[in-house]
């Protein structure tokens, strides 16, 4: 299969290259900063906050493989802090790069997909897409508009034989946690004194997370998948008991165990 993932720097984007180059797919892969580079991947130089840097991304694979069976997004990034601390800025580039980097994309690779009859979207979210996180707010709100984005998606394109699957990770051991832009102001941690015990738990959770690798070898599996779900909570038993219990608890009651949880 043909396939391109958005950010193989490091990470899961990383992992999964090397796991799907070695299962013997063709697999293309944008990055914005250099980086040792995995044999037999071909790197495309993209960031996907750049309208034409995702057409020619996209048109660069077509015009070399001619066509496009598998497109992953995964390219995103993380701030964290209290909301009302968080600069408008910083609310721009995190929606930005996470939902609109992957529309920019999307908006190359669909017509390529449909004309071509068939073709699998894989898109990354996150559990804190399924539930607001305290301090992740705007991270928690670029990934749901993804889940939104792609639940209307995948109705639509559906005749035209494209699947289109939601990836929701838990907690994974990857330079997301040291990259996350955390909001610094002393008077943010005035104003919310929990604020720091929150993000040392949030750091400690991650950092003793799961690996990359772990991830790609799902990944591998629903490339491969006839008939992929529509969703993969990839993560701890723990985590996937909590996106049970907000599905099935009052929210008031579900809340008090997030607030318990992150020390609020």
């Amino acid at each position: 299969m043909i396939i391109l993932i958005t950010g193989i720097t490091s990470g899961f984007g990383r992992a999964m290259a090397e796991r799907l180059s070695a299962d013997g797919h063709t697999v293309y892969g944008t990055h914005r900063r250099d980086c040792g580079q995995i044999p037999g991947v071909h790197y495309i130089k993209a960031d996907v906050g750049s309208e034409e840097d995702c057409r020619a991304a996209v048109q660069q694979v077509l015009d070399e493989q001619g066509r496009i069976d598998v497109f992953i997004n995964n390219a995103g990034m993380g701030i964290g802090g209290p909301l009302e601390f968080s600069t408008l800025k910083q609310a721009e580039l995190q929606m930005d790069t996470n939902w609109m980097g992957m529309v920019r994309c999307l908006h190359w690779v669909l017509p390529a997909m449909r004309r071509q009859k068939g073709g699998r979207i894989i898109c990354f979210s996150s559990i804190g897409g399924l539930m607001g996180l305290p301090f992740q707010g705007l991270y928690s709100a670029s990934k749901f508009a993804i889940e939104g984005y792609c639940e209307a998606l995948r109705m639509e394109v559906r005749a035209h034989g494209i699947d289109v699957v939601v990836i929701e990770p838990g907690d994974f051991a990857t330079a997301f946690t040291a990259s996350r832009q955390s909001v610094a102001d002393p008077e943010a941690h005035e104003a919310y004194p929990s604020y720091a015990r929150s993000l040392a738990s949030i750091e400690k959770d991650e950092t003793g997370g799961l690996k990359p690798e772990f991830l790609a070898k799902k990944i591998s599996r629903i490339v491969k998948a006839r008939r992929p779900r529509y969703h993969y909570i990839i993560s701890t038993l723990e985590q996937r008991l909590s996106v049970l219990l907000k599905a099935i608890l009052p929210p008031s009651w579900f809340a008090a165990i997030l607030r318990s949880y992150y020390h609020l």
